[in-house]
């Protein structure tokens, strides 16, 4: 079996600090997991060790490797400037080209910011996962955030909470279940995975008493599945699922919202979490954390969560491959 191509990183918003702490990780994972950084080499402080494509990466480079991308301005930390909105963006399309060639093996990406690239560039998506998913071609991705002890998927995502009931619909969840599954099978080495399904109400419902989405939508979709193989236990109450002892008897927990599925495993591993988009055609994951402006440039930031997604991203390439 052939070694997996190099894993890209798509540099971010250059006045975070996803820059530095890219540097951090490759200093943790040089003989690990071959990396090469997409950024402006303008926007570098660290040394680097320049490249024109993932193939001349050799994994002995005393330096981060490094592909440059032209951006229209400077990087001043903690303050994101109009004029790179374009590149953060066009870095992440090159980074998308260079996995869906075969290249790279896997895309690591960044922080961005978000207002930055709406005031910058009228960026037309909520985030990176949509724009990946629109890139990829693809109409339904779902985002798994993992470590260690724990994988969790929320249903739905960035709504409010009074919204959830209705964006809940048996064809989603259904999607939700497919996805994670078959990303458990294939990039995660889990032959037979076992899914956890959470309620929506307190205590599950309690058979009707605190309400009935568990047995109108949520238990129809997981005895369909079951009839077709599919290893699920629930719907359970979302307060019993998550010690360690519940932990022990599934491969991932698919729940219903967004904080029901985030605050467990940020409790559990808050810095070490790793975003990770299912359903795409090729691997993306991220750290579990945004551009944090307050403290870019101050030599502080943890890189624990790009380390993960790091070599998270380099074990399911070795997965696939």
């Amino acid at each position: 079996m052939s070694t997996p191509a190099p894993v890209v990183v798509s540099c971010g918003e250059p006045a975070g600090v996803g820059l530095e702490i890219a540097h951090t990780a490759f200093d943790a994972l040089r003989a690990e997991v071959p990396m090469v950084l997409l950024a402006d080499r303008r926007h570098v402080t660290a040394p680097v060790t320049e490249v024109t494509c993932p193939s001349q990466v050799t994994g002995q480079e005393p330096s981060l490797p490094l592909i440059h991308h032209d951006f229209q301005g400077d990087a001043v930390a903690g303050h994101p400037d109009p004029r790179n909105a374009q590149g953060v963006i066009d870095v992440i399309a090159r980074g998308v080209d260079l996995v869906t060639s075969g290249a790279a093996s896997a895309l690591c990406t960044l922080p961005i910011h978000k207002k930055a690239l709406k005031d910058g560039a009228n960026f037309a998506y909520p985030g990176h996962t949509e724009y990946l998913a629109a890139l990829a071609g693809v109409d339904h991705v779902v985002m798994m955030l993992a470590c260690p002890d724990l994988r969790v998927v929320p249903v739905t995502i960035h709504i409010p909470v009074a919204d959830v009931p209705t964006a809940l619909t048996a064809d989603l969840l259904e999607q939700t279940l497919r996805i994670t599954e078959a990303a458990l099978i294939r990039d995660f080495g889990i032959p037979a995975p076992r899914l956890a399904v959470a309620g929506l109400n307190p205590h599950a419902g309690e058979g009707g008493a605190m309400g009935t989405e568990e047995i109108t939508l949520i238990a129809p979709v997981m005895e369909q599945l079951a009839q077709g193989g599919m290893t699920l236990f629930g719907p359970m109450s979302a307060d019993t699922m998550f010690h360690a002892q519940a932990r022990a008897g599934y491969d991932a927990a698919i729940c219903m919202y967004h904080d029901q599925a985030l605050i467990p495993i940020k409790t559990i591993d808050f810095a070490g979490g790793v975003n990770v988009t299912l359903g795409l055609p090729f691997i993306r994951t991220s750290p579990d954390h945004g551009t944090a402006f307050d403290i870019a440039g101050k030599g502080v930031a943890d890189p624990t969560s790009t380390i993960a997604a790091l070599r998270m991203a380099w074990d399911m390439a070795g997965k696939r491959q």
